[in-house]
């Protein structure tokens, strides 16, 4: 039935034909899935507030390679169109403080380990865990600040047994180390270094273990890790976290922390030199929507207004931007996309971390406004400070990413721990009640192999995307004389990037003929996840000195219709909120289509990403109420329309057609 619905409206039929072939043994296995969907989370509630049973898992599946999306996937060679790898690029450890004051004592070997597919024992409960798929790569980016000291709390005869946060661990209490996590975060705040905490030997030897634990788990091939930290500027409680991400197997001698500067033209230094000393990196900011409008403000971090020099240096060292993780997505926000009516997923994590309740500023603080405000800038100063491509993360402090709705086990060592834990809880030091959280994201690396040359390279040109959790796939291509029949074609991908960009790249010039840019997109579901509802493409664009924007639905399953005002209907819900199910009986197993830009304007600088949305499943939230035998919380969502992000690919006019505006509203916080 799946694949018989994929030769319907706004999916082509030939492309179908042959995705249907390659998804034979997904769409055989349907029925299973939706057995295993409607499967009991566990067969009974726990008792008191031990670890709920483990939920039943989806069969494993295959990956699923599509010929049409992925041609040469499997090779023994590089494949010079691209394979997709999925990994994780935001982890915590036992050696980031605050993990460790939440009881977290998992390392970075076994994060490693889970992220491959290993069973591992969580620390806080003695449960086994286990992804439902491995990842292909990953990134353990443990925090700069007090890199490694906590666990030597727990050494016989160590002296800062005896400290203020000494004692708060060796208490064994979680309450007591959730004393111990806020007088770090305000340590971070207040910019004043706990002393006894700061022993830059022990940072040293720290980090030299993180390396190695880095090139022990890589297997060029098989499995990537890249050697990275996090630098974690929390200056009066804004989140101006960067991860900083290195290409070889030595990496540098020393990190760089917030306490060596909160501002990130400081972190660009370190990176520019580090570079200059052989050890190509980049940097990832993380977490806009808690930033208190900082993360993407239109000034540097002195206050004055970005410059050409600022905006070149931000676009060679910061090369994306997380979008997703499980404090929330940073996609955007209702304030400031109105007329978006997906814009609100998963924004509920609105305190500034640390801060006791301050709720954090908006108009700043998102990814959509900020690459809408770097083709701004683009007009205006001739260089974009916000040219990011898009990943996803967990920045969960357990060691594990646990990107899985129906796998899911917490993020925040004991304040999550436990089913019962996470829905009762109030506001805990992690920032908002556990309910509040997210599953981790995960991102889509398009390279030609799975080293740590290739994944490094291929998230630096930015041919990568980001999604709220499930593995589903996506390609992106833009040009100006893709066939309308190409979304049919054998050689969709060859075509695509022979005759235009893959997401993360600028159009080229456009030819003198050429009325609008056209774009070539195609999404594959995961075979363990939802059926796609719909393909969208978001464009952002500078108008009279202001930014605008426009979400245009593209692709679409099932034949459904617009309205007389464009509006396409809800794809519809087979969630069974009670007994956390679903069915993959409505939506379609892969979308693809060409679309051109309606509203094109040639003196207009515009970027555009693709939005995949799957059809509702149940949230996380839902399957704890079910394994605990509750009625699931009023206050959060009781499903989910996971979904997926392409990074952009942006236009530049010609400068003889660009209509420069002699002052920006948009982009200085002043008047004229």
């Amino acid at each position: 039935m799946l694949c018989s619905r994929m030769l319907q409206a706004r999916t082509r039929p030939r492309l179908a034909f042959l995705v249907c072939l390659a998804l034979v043994a997904a769409c055989q296995s349907g029925s299973d899935k939706a057995k295993d969907a409607e499967a009991p989370v566990a067969d009974a509630a726990p008792t008191k507030d031990a670890p709920a049973a483990p939920a039943p898992r989806p069969k494993p599946a295959p990956a699923m390679p599509s010929p049409i999306g992925e041609p040469g996937h499997g090779a023994d060679t590089p494949n010079p169109l691209s394979n997709v790898y999925f990994g994780e690029q935001h982890l915590h450890t036992v050696n980031s403080p605050d993990a460790f004051a939440f009881g977290t004592r998992n390392t970075p070997d076994d994060a490693y380990r889970f992220c491959k597919g290993e069973a591992i024992m969580k620390s806080t409960t003695g449960e086994m865990v286990q992804k439902g798929t491995a990842y292909d790569w990953c990134a353990v980016t443990d925090h700069a600040e007090y890199l490694g000291v906590m666990p030597l709390l727990l050494e016989k005869d160590n002296p800062l047994q005896d400290t203020p946060i000494g004692k708060l661990i060796a208490s064994g209490d979680p309450k007591k180390g959730e004393e111990a996590f806020q007088q770090i975060i305000d340590s971070a705040a207040t910019m004043r270094v706990i002393s006894y905490m700061a022993d830059p030997k022990v940072a040293a030897t720290v980090w030299e273990k993180q390396k190695a634990a880095a090139n022990k788990h890589y297997a060029p091939g098989k499995f990537t890790t890249l050697i990275a930290f996090e630098w974690t500027s929390q200056a009066m409680s804004v989140n101006l976290h960067h991860n900083v991400f290195f290409r070889d197997d030595k990496g540098p001698d020393t990190i760089f922390s917030s306490f060596d500067s909160i501002k990130r033209e400081d972190l660009w230094t370190y990176q520019e030199v580090q570079r200059a000393e052989g050890h190509e990196n980049f940097s990832i900011p993380h977490n806009g929507n808690v930033s208190n409008s900082m993360m993407y403000a239109p000034t540097t971090s002195d206050g004055v207004t970005i410059d050409k020099q600022w905006a070149e240096r931000s676009n060679r060292n910061t090369v994306a931007t997380e979008i997703v993780q499980t404090k929330g997505a940073s996609e955007t926000h209702p304030a400031l996309s109105p007329n978006d009516e997906f814009a609100g997923f998963e924004t509920s994590y609105k305190h500034l971390l640390g801060s006791g309740g301050v709720v954090g500023k908006v108009d700043h603080s998102y990814v959509r406004r900020a690459l809408t405000d770097g083709v701004g800038f683009q007009e205006m100063l001739g260089a974009n400070p916000f040219k990011y491509g898009i990943v996803s993360g967990a920045d969960s402090h357990n060691a594990f990413s646990d990107n899985e709705e129906f796998n899911f086990t917490g993020v925040h060592g004991n304040t999550d721990k436990t089913p019962k834990i996470r829905l009762t809880s109030g506001t805990t030091v992690a920032g908002e009640p556990p309910k509040d959280f997210g599953t981790p994201g995960a991102t889509g690396v398009w390279a030609p192999e799975n080293t740590r040359e290739a994944i490094f390279d291929a998230i630096k040109k930015k041919e990568t995307f980001g999604t709220s959790g499930p593995l589903m796939r996506l390609r992106f291509f833009g040009g100006w004389n893709y066939a309308d029949a190409l979304a049919d074609d054998e050689k969709f991908v060859e075509k695509g990037y022979k005759g235009g960009v893959p997401m993360g790249g600028d159009l080229p010039a456009k030819p003198a003929r050429a009325k609008a840019p056209k774009f070539a997109v195609w999404a594959l579901k995961d075979p363990k996840s939802g059926n796609l509802d719909r393909v969208q493409i978001v464009k952002g664009w500078y108008k009279a000195g202001h930014p605008w924007e426009k979400v245009y639905d593209v692709a679409w399953s099932d034949g459904r219709t617009p309205d007389a005002n464009g509006k396409l209907p809800p794809v519809g819900n087979t969630v069974n909120i009670k007994e956390a199910t679903y069915t993959n009986d409505i939506g379609d197993t892969q979308l693809a289509t060409i679309w051109t830009d309606p509203d094109f304007d040639p003196s207009q600088h515009a970027m555009y990403y693709v939005r995949v949305l799957e059809i509702p499943t149940p949230r996380w939230t839902t399957y704890d109420a079910k394994a605990l035998g509750i009625d699931p919380l009023p206050d959060v969502p009781a499903t989910i329309q996971e979904r997926a992000w392409s990074s952009p690919i942006w236009y530049t006019p010609a400068p003889e057609l660009v209509k420069k505006q002699d002052f920006y509203p948009g982009l200085r916080q002043a008047l004229p």
